[in-house]
């Protein structure tokens, strides 16, 4: 039964049909061709991963951050962001990698992040004279932070699988969101000064830099309320996401006075299309993982690593090195859904936190986001900077550094865990 799971899996990726349509037909391909399995199993499994409450909180969340997205919230954010990083080196490109940052706490989402924000920043960072091969690769990385900072959408998807507290993830995901933003800025203000970037002259204007900053407060401020209610147990991570949707729609029409009944019709709908591609591949997964679970494979998988690697510190690699193939084909969502329930005793085995666990899978399954042949956010970035993959994949390699140094701290250094 596996063995035609696999078959099928990777038989139906490479004619490149989407992954939760792979994950539907491949998990019911092998319940009824290599199983005594009633082929009811297959929805039962799809409905039975839908009923649950916490699982409300993603299309809140997503509708959160397509209200707060679709109006002059973007262009508040970005001028702050301008403000304060333009005038050092590699400053231009910094505000990509700050931007993101701060648009991480409105999205929770790494394509809506390089989608947005690229739209606006690679063709103006062009404009001044920036490589458009640096543009996008910064874009494509930098957009990952989104994910790290609250409220994220794939630290609500291990949540699931792993029963780990939304509010203990989104809180652990702040420190490593804010080291990835500070080696990221590192990166272009040595870019910048080995290749000779512009620089921007342009005087700090401090009564500018206030004005921007209280213009941007209401969204700078979602993240850290979000943190607030959860940490102090106010309220559930649904009702947060509720409360989210409200302070959206509030700041919408009293603060930025630009929500309009279409805008809000766009933004519903938007994250109605949103949410059903996640539903699915959430489906999807829960069939491939009760097979897998059916089967035994995660037990046999755990033997096999402490048999043959036996040190906790190879398994950890080898997980890493796992993760990172598996991200480079298959996207995040899917990814976490599918390898969790395998690591998840794995790290139970060898005494590994799961908090632990949810960052690095987060960490590393993002790398996959800007590596091909997948590589999501590459080629949304690529695209709006009209510049080849492989061009912009030359200029990754430092990001790919910061990336993987990133994992590792969080992988061999637990205390860094909150």
């Amino acid at each position: 039964m596996i063995s035609i799971l696999i078959l099928l899996f990777f038989g139906l990726l490479a004619l490149a049909v989407p992954v939760a349509h792979v994950l539907v037909i491949a998990s019911g391909g092998a319940i009824a061709l290599g199983s005594s399995l009633p082929v009811m199993v297959l929805a039962q499994q799809m409905v039975g991963q839908t009923q649950s409450f916490p699982m409300l909180a993603l299309p809140f969340f997503i509708l959160s951050g397509s209200l707060m997205m679709s109006g002059t919230l973007g262009d508040k954010l970005v001028n702050f962001a301008t403000e304060l990083v333009q005038r050092y080196r590699g400053g231009l490109g910094s505000v990509s990698v700050v931007g993101s940052c701060v648009f991480g706490g409105v999205s929770g989402s790494a394509v809506a992040d390089a989608t947005a924000l690229g739209g606006m920043l690679i063709p103006w960072q062009k404009r001044e004279g920036y490589p458009a091969a640096f543009t996008a690769a910064n874009n494509a990385a930098a957009s990952t932070i989104a994910i790290l900072i609250p409220p994220s959408i794939p630290f609500i998807l291990y949540s699931l699988i792993s029963s780990v507290s939304v509010s203990e993830l989104f809180l652990a995901g702040v420190l490593p969101g804010l080291m990835l933003t500070a080696g990221f800025v590192t990166v272009c203000n040595v870019s910048a000064r080995l290749r000779g970037f512009p620089l921007s002259r342009k005087p700090f204007d401090g009564a500018r830099c206030l004005r921007l900053f209280r213009d941007a407060l209401p969204a700078l401020a979602m993240p850290l309320l979000i943190l607030v209610l959860l940490r102090f147990g106010i309220a559930t991570p649904t009702e947060v996401s509720v409360m989210a949707v409200l302070y959206a729609l509030a700041a919408g029409v009293f603060i930025y006075r630009d929500m309009t009944f279409r805008r809000f019709a766009q933004s519903v709908i938007a994250a109605c299309v949103a949410t059903g591609v996640v539903m699915l591949v959430i489906m999807g997964s829960a069939v491939v993982s009760w097979l897998i679970t059916y089967a035994q494979v995660p037990q046999a998988f755990a033997s096999w690593c402490l048999e043959t690697l036996q040190s906790p510190w190879l398994i950890i690699l080898a997980m890493i090195v796992i993760m990172l193939v598996v991200g480079m084909f298959i996207d995040l969502a899917a990814a976490i859904l599918l390898l969790g329930p395998i690591f998840v005793p794995l790290a139970q085995s060898i005494g590994l936190d799961l908090l632990q666990l949810g960052l690095m899978m987060v960490l590393t399954l993002a790398i996959g986001l800007y590596t091909p042949p997948v590589g999501t956010t590459l080629f949304i970035s690529s695209s709006i900077a009209r510049v080849s993959i492989i061009a912009a994949m030359r200029e990754l390699w430092p990001y790919y550094a910061v990336g993987l140094g990133t994992v590792l701290l969080f992988a061999y250094i637990p205390f860094m865990t909150l």
